[in-house]
């Protein structure tokens, strides 16, 4: 200790048990000593070494799981930012001074992420309790075979764990693939509408269990006007990409036939009463008239959208029409609009919150580095901006939840 502070690698090496710590890209910073006596290794043979380097699977056994089970669970915590606390491993290592000669182990792991004040994953704690020889035991006076039998069952249940949460695993992975798939064939493709060309992007999230519930449209209205609309629905997989389709596609009906954008979310707010899953689902959409240089909005519960000024780089956020999301009144109530105008040269920019929410940050900060990426870029053609703005503000361990983007030059 010195003074009133705390002395955390003093607590780090006292720490019960195995502890190490990792960096993303699964390389040891630190290990107990602990985590060093119970693995056989010295801090310098650990410390900078990628972690399947120093505990590789044993290459004699092909039923070995121990690593890439570990190297998934790993996986799962940098890309989800959550614990996860595995089943009984088997996992073996290799004496140092016997070349070849394996020592049967096994561990009982748990991972957790640490994280920065972005809640961006910066480090992950390894934890393991060592319990190769409850596993073996012989047990005590008087219990004959039973406890090496009942070791043995407890290996073969968690085994059997094991295999039921790795073919859960593979069902969310392939429920991603087919609400990936029909995300895309729900989309529309970047066209032109009117004379008028917009970048627009769909970003699913790198797990598995976060993806398919933003969405965005475009839609050509009478004269020299055009209806753009993002939103995000609440849920993820297959259920909320069938969710989006419909929604999505009664808003696009509801706008060719409103008088105005406050007017097309109400109608598409009645309608979402009768979707299940549609409760609390977010949508913004902002009308643009050329010939009028004006854009008229409204928002149910979205995040605003950003106008970019071409002039002098300043950023606008259209928040003067934000209502509740679709569903979160009992009655119907009429919905705010408002309108500003727009000079040519102008880029406007709808977006859902996987581009600018982070855990433990509040939204304004998200929105401050929108705002200023979109000033950085201000010169950049709108495929360019799309590109910048995704590869810029995308969290370094991995999107964890679906982006939609739209970036419009007015």
């Amino acid at each position: 200790m010195a003074g009133a502070g705390i002395d955390y690698s003093g607590v780090f090496q006292a720490l019960p048990g195995m502890v190490a710590l990792l960096t993303p890209r699964l390389v040891f910073v630190d290990a107990n000593e602990d985590y060093l006596s119970n693995s056989g290794r010295s801090r310098e043979q650990l410390v900078g070494r990628y972690l399947f380097d120093v505990f590789p699977d044993r290459p004699d056994d092909p039923a070995a799981t121990g690593m890439r089970n570990l190297e998934a669970s790993l996986r799962r915590v940098v890309e989800s930012g959550e614990r996860d606390a595995m089943a009984l491993q088997r996992y073996d290592v290799e004496f140092l001074d016997r070349p070849g000669v394996w020592h049967e182990r096994y561990w009982s792991p748990v991972n957790a992420p640490v994280l920065d004040e972005d809640g961006t994953v910066v480090l992950l704690v390894h934890r393991v309790e060592e319990v190769t020889e409850l596993i073996r035991a012989r047990g005590g006076p008087g219990t004959g075979d039973r406890t090496p039998v009942m070791q043995a069952e407890l290996y073969t249940r968690a085994r059997e764990l094991q295999e039921v949460n790795d073919r859960l695993r593979r069902a969310h992975a392939r429920e991603r693939e087919v609400a990936v798939a029909l995300q895309d064939a729900m989309l529309p493709s970047p066209h032109q509408v009117g004379p008028h060309h917009a970048a627009v992007r769909y970003r699913p999230a790198t797990s598995a269990l976060n993806v398919c519930g933003d969405w965005y449209d475009l839609v050509a209205l009478t004269g020299d006007r055009m209806a753009v609309a993002v939103g995000d629905v609440v849920g993820h997989g297959l259920s909320a990409a069938c969710v989006m389709g419909q929604l999505r596609s009664a808003l696009s009906a509801a706008s060719r036939a409103s008088s105005g954008p406050a007017r097309a979310l109400e109608v598409l707010g009645l309608y979402a009463r009768s979707v299940d899953g549609a409760e609390s689902t977010t949508a913004v959409t902002a009308w643009i008239d050329w010939e009028a240089h004006t854009i008229t909005y409204s928002s149910a519960g979205h995040l605003p959208p950003a106008l970019l000024h071409g002039d002098d780089g300043r950023v606008d956020f259209l928040d003067r029409a934000t209502d509740p999301p679709l569903g979160a009144r009992p009655e119907h109530v009429a919905r705010p609009e408002a309108t500003t105008d727009f000079a040519a040269g102008d880029t406007l920019v709808l977006y859902t919150d996987g581009l600018v929410e982070r855990r433990v940050e509040d939204i304004d900060v998200g929105l401050g580095r929108l705002a200023a990426a979109l000033t950085h870029h201000r010169e950049a053609e709108p495929e360019a901006l799309a590109a910048a703005l995704l590869s810029e503000l995308a969290p370094p361990g991995g999107a964890t939840d679906d982006t939609a983007l739209v970036i419009l030059p007015l």
